[in-house]
């Protein structure tokens, strides 16, 4: 999955297109991302005790993660994800995977 926690996202489908938020929480078994302050579902809840106030409680529910885009931190635009690697220098000669934003081509990660 291309999207992380922490990443700036866009919502491109559902009531709240066009609108954009931080991830919380992402199950990529799923497929789905949770966005901070979007798609917010309503729980109400009873009172436990005699005398007590129901409550309605607001909480951010999943998405799915074919309707968000990645905000490049570096460009500011939407973005589809590119992966590249970089080689290792010096007597360590790992090399190392990260993430790139396809239209200014400057690392994500």
């Amino acid at each position: 999955m291309n999207i992380k926690k922490e990443d700036k996202v866009k919502i491109l489908a559902g009531k709240d297109k066009g609108k954009s938020g931080k991830v919380l929480q992402v199950l990529p078994a799923r497929g789905k991302v949770s966005v901070e302050g979007l798609n917010l579902l309503i729980k109400h809840m009873r009172p436990s005790k005699r005398g007590e106030k129901g409550q309605r409680i607001e909480f951010p529910a999943f998405v799915a993660a074919s309707n968000l885009a990645v905000i490049c931190p570096k460009c500011g635009k939407t973005t589809r994800i590119a992966y590249k690697i970089a080689k290792g220098e010096g007597t360590n000669k790992k090399s190392k995977k990260y993430r790139a934003c396809k239209k200014c081509q400057e690392a994500i990660d």
